[in-house]
C-alpha cells in the first residue's frame, strides 16, 4: 500500500472515529435530558381535579442550585387559560436571605417572565439545566434587596399545554397567578405590592400586565413594568424577520400557539415543504439547538415561512392585537434594548418609544449601545433593580422622553 492511499486512510479513520465520538456524545446527552426530564415529570403532572382557586400551590420542592444571597424552590400552581379554564404551570421561587425591607415584614415580588426558550418539556426554565439563565445580571441584586422573585415558566412549557406562545391574555394570567402563588408559600413571605420584570417574550408578558393586570387581579398591587429587548411591536418585527434564522426559531412557535387563541389563522399555507416537515419537531425544540439549526438552514438557502405572516390580514391583524397600546400615565414602565439586538430589533422598540411618549406615558427607556439580545438583560440588570427599588420605595419616576432613540423609529429599508 502506498503511502498516499495509508494517508487518506487514517484521515478517513480519523474522521469517522471523529463523527462516531460525536454522535455518542449527542447520543449520551440526549438520554440524559431524556431520563431528567422522565424523572422530574412526577412533579409537573396536574392533579385530578384541578383545584379551582387561582394561585393554589399545588407542591414545592428545594432546588440544588447557587442563587447569591438567597435560596430557590421549585413550585406547581394553579393558573388558567385565557378560557378561564383552569390549567398548572410550573415555576421557581427564589427567596432572599435578607431579612424583608418593609416594616410590616411582607416582602415586595418581582414577577419575572423569561424570554423564548421553546415549547418542548425541557425548554422550561425551571425543568432545565440551567434555570436561572440570563439572571446573572440582576438575581442577586434583588436577593439584597430582600425581595421575592416569582418566575413563571407558563402554563403548556413543562406542564400539560397548549402554550400560548405571545398572547397577552394568557402570558399574563401566568404571570399574576405566580404572585398568588408566591403569596400562599409561607416561607417567601409576600405581600400585596408586587412589580414585573420580562426579557424578550417575557418583556412583551410583563408589559402586557401594565394594561390587564388590574382587571384581573385588583387585590394585588402592581406598582410598576420592566422590560428588557421587549418583543412589543410584532407586526414589523415578523414584516422583518420572516426570512432571516429568527423565522426558524420563533416562527414555528407562533404556528403552534396562535391558533388556539385565533382559530381559522392559515398555517400550512404560509410554510416552505422544507418548514411542513420539520415545524413539529423544530416546536418541542429548545432554543439553543433551534437557533442552531436556523443559522445552518439559512447559510443552505432554507426559509420556514413561504412569506410573512405580517402579509396575511388575518395574522397581520392578530399580530396588532398583540401589540400593547401606550400605557397610561399611571403605570410607570422601564424599558431596556440594545442597539446591536438581531432578534428584537430595535427600530420597532424606537417606534414604541416615540409613540407611547407622545401619547403621555411615563417611560423611562435605556438604550444599551453594541449590546446584542441575549445581552440586553444582563446588561440592563443593576439599572433595572434600581428603578423597580425606586417604585417600591414610592419614589417619583423621573422618565427621559425628551431624549429621542438612538435609531430612527422606522424600519431602515424605508426610504427617507
Amino acid at each position: 500500500m502506498s503511502f498516499r492511499r495509508i494517508a487518506v486512510f487514517v484521515v478517513v479513520l480519523v474522521a469517522a472515529i471523529i463523527v462516531l465520538v460525536g454522535l455518542a456524545v449527542i447520543i449520551g446527552y440526549e438520554n440524559t435530558a431524556r431520563e431528567r426530564q422522565e424523572a422530574l415529570d412526577p412533579f409537573y403532572t396536574p392533579p385530578d381535579p384541578i383545584p379551582q382557586e387561582l394561585g393554589t400551590v399545588i407542591r414545592t420542592e428545594p432546588m440544588d442550585i447557587e442563587v447569591p444571597d438567597g435560596s430557590a424552590i421549585r413550585m406547581l400552581y394553579v393558573s388558567e387559560r385565557p378560557s378561564g379554564e383552569r390549567a398548572v404551570s410550573g415555576g421557581m421561587v427564589f427567596i432572599p436571605d435578607a431579612p424583608p425591607a418593609k416594616k410590616d415584614k411582607a416582602r415586595s415580588v418581582v414577577a419575572y417572565a423569561h424570554g423564548t426558550g421553546g415549547l418542548g418539556e425541557a425548554c422550561a426554565p425551571s425543568r432545565s439545566n440551567n434555570p436561572t439563565n440570563g439572571m446573572d445580571g440582576w438575581l442577586g441584586l434583588m436577593m439584597r434587596q430582600g425581595w421575592v422573585v416569582a418566575a413563571t415558566d407558563y402554563v403548556g412549557i413543562g406542564t400539560p399545554g397548549p402554550n400560548q406562545y405571545l398572547i397577552a391574555q394568557a402570558e399574563v394570567r401566568d404571570v399574576v397567578n405566580s404572585v398568588r402563588a408566591v403569596q400562599n408559600i409561607e416561607d417567601a413571605g409576600a405581600g400585596s405590592q408586587y412589580t414585573t420584570f420580562g426579557h424578550s417574550q417575557g418583556g412583551h408578558s410583563a408589559v402586557w400586565a401594565g394594561t390587564l393586570a388590574e382587571k384581573y387581579a385588583p387585590g394585588i398591587d402592581l406598582l410598576g413594568v420592566a422590560a428588557a429587548a421587549p418583543a412589543l411591536n410584532l407586526e414589523p418585527i415578523a414584516a422583518a424577520q420572516w426570512q432571516t434564522p429568527v423565522g426558524w426559531v420563533i416562527g414555528a412557535d407562533l404556528i403552534e400557539s396562535y391558533p388556539t387563541y385565533y382559530s381559522g389563522l392559515p398555517t400550512e399555507s404560509l410554510l416552505t415543504q422544507t418548514g411542513k416537515d420539520v415545524r413539529e419537531r423544530l416546536t418541542d425544540e429548545c432554543v439553543l439547538p433551534a437557533g442552531l439549526e436556523a443559522l445552518v438552514r439559512d447559510d443552505l438557502g432554507q426559509q420556514f415561512f413561504s412569506r410573512s405572516p405580517a402579509s396575511v390580514e388575518s395574522w397581520r391583524k392578530a399580530l396588532l392585537e398583540q401589540t400593547p397600546e401606550p400605557l397610561p400615565d399611571t403605570m410607570p414602565m422601564f424599558m431596556a434594548q440594545g442597539t446591536a439586538d438581531k432578534v428584537v430589533l430595535p427600530w420597532p422598540n424606537a417606534i414604541i418609544q416615540d409613540k407611547w411618549c407622545k401619547a403621555g406615558s411615563d417611560l423611562t427607556t435605556l438604550w444599551l449601545a453594541g449590546t446584542n439580545h441575549q445581552g440586553a438583560a444582563e446588561v440592563s440588570g443593576p439599572a433595572v433593580v434600581e428603578w423597580l427599588a425606586q417604585r417600591f420605595q414610592g419614589k417619583p419616576t423621573n422618565p427621559n422622553c425628551d431624549f429621542p432613540p438612538p435609531v430612527a423609529p422606522k424600519d431602515p429599508g424605508t426610504p427617507s
